[in-house]
């Protein structure tokens, strides 16, 4: 394996052969040179491209000696919050500080600013003169349009303007930046970067009415925070623009200015995904680290097969950051790092993970281009399964096999997320997945029970889950092998009211789970899910949808998951007594109690999940 690091002081540079550098990135993480860190992705793209790289890696904001410790850069600086959006990782749902931060020497909390990537930026203004930045990473990508801000519990303006960066880079960042470095090599500046496909920049009224009907004008942040109802229309036009083939740029008035956003990058092809995941990553931390990093740890022999998803759920951030195409690597790329970690001294003959957002998405793609060219639609299989979708397991299979056949390698798992209502369509990748890739516990996400809750989602119906869990059951029993499913849940998304809720305790207690973490729903910037929360509309469909915001409702919600606590026992009856399910409530340590199944019982929604039955179109013309 490489021995050699990114730079992340000027000693290393230095034995380099230079003491300057062209590009110094800053993040939020520590500094892990493994693929699956974002940072690290980056950095190692840009010295493929003859740039001298320096890292800075979770600099402390009180510090200035950490921002300036490797001088100014000669092109720009590339500013991210991390692998994942800085709020998120430093509160939980209930907006209360989390105890740990897995991306940290350690796992400690706190030491990642609130709305890191503005911190960072604003933390450079004032150190140096007028220095170029770039922003990217999943923070700058959610928080690229007007934005609700859960934190907040307002609409925020795009993060370009409140971090003053002079461009955005949105979604999996290399083809970009390879423009922008092209760009700045012949001399230009960021800001006059205006056509690169998946970034973003600030122009002012003379601009836009240059750009004239070459972009696309969404309502503006003023506006989205007037009208909910003009808010779920800008979400409705971003969401069915994600297809790089069929984007348009878009404009967002804020004030006396404006963000165009250009169209999503083009996908990457398998040579120049090989290319990518083929520089090389020492997959190790910095040295400089004596703590262990938990983050590094999860996935320091897991391997990224494939980026994006189809799925299109509506919690998930994943379709406008890495975009609903699949873009999948060679087998015989995957197998060579599968050879190249079997090399590690320290590895212990298990390949925790080889997949990406979904693992058994792995070369799916659409099988009819022209088709492809001009959909619109946010997911490929809800509410049903494209038919010009290719759903073929065969590659995954075959490359899965090859790669336990690499000699020092004893198991190899798939930890990423599996798509059962796709998986159903292969009854020899669920076996082989029984038989082969399961450590014992597979996780699987069906998020609800209820189909009204699912419908809000964007999932399918709870029983393709059951379809699943019945065909994997049998298949672990036929190799021999004690397995389960962890289905993960989610409490409170909107759609979902304490009726809905009911439904999901009731399923439960009936397949005899009891979970023991509960997922609380996080309204995500530029998420659906997360639109709905603020505005109570379904973007897609113009329908209004129940929202759960008050405290007391989540803990409440939270409780009908954990119905089997006797610490919850009042929660529960107080639960039930609101969805009209008093026939429901047990005497006994706080267990959910259903009535004898003599086909009367009526469905559990005491209030209509849409205020509004019929799709209200105002807004959406």
């Amino acid at each position: 394996m490489p021995t050699r690091f990114i730079p992340a002081s000027l000693k290393e540079a230095k034995e380099l052969g230079f003491e300057t550098f062209d590009v110094i990135l800053i993040t939020g993480d520590a500094y892990v040179d493994h693929p699956s860190f974002g940072i690290s992705v980056i950095g190692r793209y840009l010295e493929s491209l003859g740039a001298k790289v320096g890292i800075i890696a979770a600099p402390d904001i009180n510090n200035s000696d950490d921002f300036t410790k490797l001088g100014a850069p000669n092109w720009f600086f590339g500013v991210t919050a991390g692998n994942l959006d800085s709020m998120i990782m430093r509160t939980t749902a209930s907006k209360k500080p989390r105890s740990d931060d897995a991306y940290m020497e350690g796992g400690k909390a706190g030491l990642r600013p609130k709305r890191a990537v503005i911190a960072y930026c604003n933390k450079l203004r004032e150190l140096f003169d007028n220095p170029p930045i770039l922003i990217g990473g999943l923070e700058a990508s959610l928080r690229r349009f007007a934005h609700y801000d859960y934190w907040d519990d307002k609409v925020r303006r795009s993060i370009l303007l409140d971090s003053r960066a002079d461009i955005l880079v949105y979604g999996m960042g290399e083809r970009p930046i390879k423009e922008i470095v092209e760009a700045v090599k012949d001399g230009a500046n960021l800001k006059e970067l205006r056509g690169i496909r998946g970034t973003a920049i600030a122009i002012n009224v003379d601009e836009r009415k240059e750009i004239g009907d070459g972009a696309t004008t969404i309502p503006s942040h003023e506006e989205g925070i007037k009208s909910k109802v003009k808010y779920a229309r800008a979400s409705r036009i971003i969401h069915l623009g994600q297809n790089p083939y069929s984007a348009r740029a878009l404009v967002q008035k804020h004030g006396n200015r404006y963000v165009l956003v250009n169209p999503p990058a083009l996908p990457f092809s398998e040579n120049e995904m090989d290319e990518i995941y083929n520089l090389p990553f020492t997959r190790l931390p910095h040295p400089v680290y004596k703590l262990k990093i938990p983050a590094y740890e999860m996935i320091r022999f897991s391997i990224t097969a494939m980026r994006g998803c189809f799925g299109g759920c509506s919690f998930c951030a994943l379709t406008v950051h890495q975009g609903k195409g699949i873009q999948s690597r060679s087998k015989e790329s995957i197998v060579s790092e599968v050879k190249k970690i079997a090399d590690m001294k320290s590895f212990t003959g298990y390949i925790s993970d080889i997949g990406g957002p979904t693992a058994n998405m792995y070369k799916m793609r659409c099988m009819d281009m022209k088709a492809e060219s001009v959909c619109r639609r946010p997911s490929c299989v809800y509410p049903n399964i494209c038919k010009v979708l290719g759903t073929e397991h065969g590659p995954q299979l075959e490359m899965l096999k090859e790669a336990r056949k690499v000699p020092g390698v004893k198991k190899v798992f798939i930890a990423s997320g599996v798509r059962y209502d796709l998986a159903n369509l292969s009854p020899e990748y669920i076996k082989e997945l029984a038989s082969h890739h399961v450590s014992g516990q597979l996780k699987v996400a069906p998020e609800h029970s209820d189909p009204e809750t699912l419908r809000a989602m964007k999932k399918p119906p709870i029983e393709e889950y059951d379809r699943f869990h019945e065909k994997f059951s049998e298949e672990s029993k036929k190799a021999g092998l004690e397995q389960y499913i962890v289905p993960y849940f989610i409490s409170s998304h909107p759609g979902c009211d304490m009726g809905e809720q009911a439904e999901l305790g009731i399923y439960l207690k009936e397949h005899r789970l009891r979970p023991r973490q509960v997922q609380d729903f996080i309204p995500a910037p530029m998420t659906l899910a997360g639109d709905m929360y603020y505005t109570g509309i379904d973007p897609t469909t113009g329908r209004e949808v129940y929202v759960e915001k008050t405290a007391g409702g989540r803990k409440l919600q939270r409780a009908l998951m954990q119905y089997f606590k006797p610490e919850n026992e009042k929660d529960v009856r107080n639960a039930l007594k609101q969805a009209g399910r008093t026939d429901l409530i047990g005497y006994g340590k706080g267990k959910l109690v259903h009535p004898p199944n003599d086909g009367k019982r009526k469905p559990a929604g005491a209030k209509k999940r849409f205020k509004n039955p019929k799709p209200s179109r105002k807004g959406y013309s």
